[in-house]
C-alpha cells in the first residue's frame, strides 16, 4: 500500500549560498529545476513544527492565485505560458497536499533547539548538529522517509577555525599534492566531516523505528558522496562514495575499487549506483541524468568478484579535496530475494 508522508522529502544544509547556481545546489525535481536547501537550522524548525495553519485561510488564497493565473494566461507568449503553467501545477499540488496532509500528534517530541545561534562561519559545528538532530527527528516522527544533507557548496568559502585552519578548504583543496601541509590540513577537515556522519549514525541507531523493530539505522541507508574525485584537478572519475546503513540490503564491511580506464572511456558511471539505489527503493528508473551515461542500466553490484576488489574488508579512510556534499535516503520499500551488495569507489587524495 502506498503511504504518504507529510513531507515528500527534506532538504537540509550548512553554509549553502541561497544563490540559484548549479554548483550551489545538490537536489533536483527535474530537468533545470533545483531544490535549495534550508540552512537555517531556525527556518526548519518552523516548516517541521509550527502549528497547521488554519485549512480555510490557506484554500483561499490558493483560490485568489489560481484566479489570477487565469486572467493573466490569455495574454502572454508561448514562453510565458509554459511558465505560467508551472506555477498552475505547483498551485494544484499545493492544494493535493492541503487535502491529504495528515493531522497527527508527534510521536517523538521535536528537539529542544539552542536559541540564538547565529548563521556564521564560526557556528558551522553546531548548526550541523541542529540540522542532523531535526533530520533525526522528522524520519522518527515519519514526517518524509528521504532527507539529503548538504555541507557549503562547490567553491565552499568556509574556514574551518575550530580545527585551527584559517584558510578556506576551497584554496586548501587546490593546492597541489606534494603540499605536506595542505594535505594533512584536509585529513583534517574530512575526520570532520566523518565525525559529523558518525554523530547522524550515533542518532539514528539510538531511536527506535517507529511502528516497527529496531532502531532508525536498521531502516535506514545513508550515502556519503563527494561532487570531485580530486579536487585539484576537478576530476569527476573515481568518486568516493560510502554507503552505511542496512535497509536496502547492500552488503556492508568492504570497499570495491570499479573499472577506470579513461583514456579508453571505459569506467563505471555513478549514474549506474544511483540507479540501483532508485531500483532498491522501489522506483525502476530507465535512466538518471545523462541517459548516455546510464548505459548497462543499474549497477550490479553481485556481479562483482573478489578479484575485481582493490580492497575487500574494513573500507580505508581517504583526504577528498573539494565539497562534502552528503546524501542521505529512506525507504521502508525493501525486495526479497536478492542477494546483498555493497559498492565504494576509492582513491581520491
Amino acid at each position: 500500500n502506498e503511504t504518504r508522508t507529510r513531507h515528500g522529502s527534506l532538504e537540509f544544509g550548512v553554509g549553502v549560498p541561497h544563490r540559484a547556481v548549479p554548483m550551489g545546489r545538490l537536489c533536483y525535481t527535474g530537468s533545470e529545476k533545483p531544490i535549495a536547501p534550508i540552512d537555517d537550522p531556525y527556518q526548519m524548525y518552523q516548516k517541521l513544527y509550527r502549528r497547521m495553519p488554519d485549512r480555510g485561510l490557506i484554500r483561499s488564497l490558493l483560490d485568489d492565485v489560481k484566479e489570477d493565473l487565469n486572467r493573466v494566461g490569455g495574454h502572454l507568449g508561448s514562453e510565458d505560458r509554459e511558465l505560467l503553467e508551472r506555477h498552475a501545477t505547483h498551485v494544484r499540488e499545493m492544494e493535493r497536499k492541503l487535502d491529504q496532509a495528515p493531522m497527527k500528534e508527534l510521536r517523538v517530541p521535536a528537539p529542544a533547539i539552542r536559541p540564538a545561534v547565529a548563521n556564521l562561519n564560526d557556528n558551522i559545528p553546531m548548526l550541523s548538529r541542529l540540522q542532523v538532530d531535526m533530520l533525526v527527528n522528522s524520519l522518527a516522527n515519519d514526517m518524509t522517509r528521504i532527507a539529503t544533507f548538504q555541507y557549503s557548496q562547490a567553491t565552499g568559502n568556509e574556514r574551518m577555525t575550530w580545527l585551527g585552519i584559517n584558510e578556506k578548504h576551497h584554496m586548501i583543496s587546490h593546492e597541489p599534492d606534494d603540499n605536506q601541509e595542505a594535505r594533512e590540513q584536509l585529513i583534517r577537515i574530512n575526520q570532520w566531516y566523518a565525525g559529523e556522519i558518525r554523530y547522524l549514525l550515533d542518532q539514528l541507531s539510538g531511536t527506535p523505528e517507529p511502528g516497527g523493530d529496531g532502531s532508525l539505522l536498521d531502516h535506514t541507508t545513508v550515502v556519503m558522496i563527494n561532487e570531485l574525485g580530486k579536487g585539484n584537478i576537478h576530476t569527476r572519475h573515481r568518486l568516493p562514495i560510502v554507503l552505511i546503513g542496512g535497509n536496502l540490503g547492500f552488503r556492508m564491511g568492504r570497499a570495491l575499487r570499479l573499472d577506470w580506464r579513461p583514456r579508453q572511456m571505459d569506467y563505471v558511471s555513478h549514474h549506474r549506483l544511483l540507479l540501483a539505489i532508485a531500483h532498491r527503493m522501489g522506483h525502476p528508473l530507465e535512466t538518471f541524468g545523462v541517459p548516455e551515461l546510464c548505459a548497462g542500466g543499474p549497477m550490479d553490484l553481485n556481479g562483482y568478484t573478489a578479484s575485481e576488489l582493490a580492497h575487500d574488508g574494513p573500507a580505508a579512510g581517504a583526504a577528498v579535496g573539494g565539497i562534502g556534499a552528503l546524501w542521505w535516503t529512506r525507504s521502508r520499500k525493501r525486495k526479497t530475494g536478492e542477494r546483498p551488495a555493497e559498492a565504494e569507489p576509492s582513491d581520491a587524495s
